[in-house]
């Protein structure tokens, strides 16, 4: 549990520290600005390279929390804990593979340094594809985190191995979060809602990271 708690609580600091360099989540044109983007890049490689790399590190504690909460809370309920583990996973490697493309700005920032007219809008057109691509496929891989938190706040709400009052929250955070990002995979644009729903998320992590940290020193 102890382990379970340090890697909610870590995730929600690596994922917050690569999104503060640069490697976050806008959606629509008015939101992307590539030209600008790609200047960043070119302006400071180092701050893409470690944005890049503490996001790498956040998906790995992600399929690790996957097996942890699995092994810590699936004899609660098998199937619900099953249902996480599949989710987190599958969400876990859909952002690995999303971050491998990403990559691929650090050499098309080398390409836009050195071009101009129509050839550096062809380079500024192929870093908004690879960007926005990245972001559907998060959003995707988001519907996923919402339906594996949904499965272990039942289980906390249902077996009472973790206070009620967070597992309901769980639920209610869990199907808004997933309900926003579901208007984004098909386009509806509900951007501010889904942000606003990832806010609550943030939120029932953290409590739940240190409610896992504090039983498992003090409770049990």
């Amino acid at each position: 549990m102890f382990l379970a708690g340090f890697l909610f609580l870590f995730i929600i600091v690596t994922i917050t520290a690569s999104s503060q360099l640069g490697n976050k989540i806008t959606f629509g044109g008015n939101d992307l600005d590539p030209d600008a983007k790609l200047q960043g890049i070119v302006d400071n490689p180092k701050r893409f390279r470690l944005s890049v790399y503490l996001a790498l590190v956040e998906h790995g504690a992600i399929i690790a929390l996957a097996i942890v909460m699995f092994v810590v809370f699936g004899p609660y309920s098998l199937i619900l804990g099953s249902v996480w583990l599949i989710a987190r996973l599958v969400e876990g490697l859909i952002n690995f593979n999303s971050q491998k493309n990403y990559w691929g700005l650090l050499n098309l920032a080398g390409q836009y340094s050195g071009t101009s007219g129509a050839e550096k809008e062809a380079v500024s057109d192929s870093c908004r594809t690879i960007v926005e691509t990245k972001n559907y496929r998060f959003s995707f891989a988001q519907v996923l985190f919402s339906i594996g938190t949904l499965s272990y706040s039942i289980v906390f709400v249902t077996s009472g191995v973790v206070l009620s009052i967070i597992g309901y929250f769980g639920i209610v955070a869990s199907l808004l979060y997933g309900l926003g990002n579901v208007t984004i995979v098909v386009k509806l644009r509900m951007n501010a809602v889904a942000g606003l729903v990832g806010l609550l998320i943030f939120i029932f992590e953290a409590v739940l990271g240190v409610w896992l940290i504090y039983s498992s020193l003090f409770i049990l």
